[in-house]
C-alpha cells in the first residue's frame, strides 16, 4: 500500500515545449509554459493558443492580438464620439 508521501506528485515547474502545426511537442516535462505577452503560467492541459513561427505560447486570444497586432488596441482608443 502506498502511502501520500510514496506516490509521485504532478510535474513542478515551466516546461519547454516545441509547437507545431496544430499540435505540440514536450521537450522537457513540466506543468506549464509561459505567455509570451503576459508571462502568466499556462498549464499545458489549458494551452490552445501559440505560433508555430515564433515558439511562442499565448494564454488568450487576447494575448494573441497584443503580440500580432499591437496598434490595434491603441487605435481603438483613439476613436472618438462627437467633437
Amino acid at each position: 500500500m502506498l502511502n501520500r508521501s510514496d506516490r509521485p506528485g504532478p510535474m513542478a515547474g515551466e516546461a519547454e515545449v516545441k509547437f507545431l502545426d496544430g499540435d505540440f511537442r514536450i521537450v522537457k516535462p513540466g506543468s506549464f509554459v509561459r505567455c509570451a505577452v503576459t508571462g502568466v503560467p499556462i498549464p499545458l492541459e489549458e494551452l490552445k493558443y501559440w505560433d508555430v513561427e515564433l515558439q511562442e505560447a499565448y494564454a488568450n486570444s487576447e494575448a494573441v492580438l497584443k503580440r500580432h497586432f499591437p496598434d490595434a488596441a491603441k487605435g481603438r482608443k483613439a476613436v472618438r464620439s462627437g467633437s
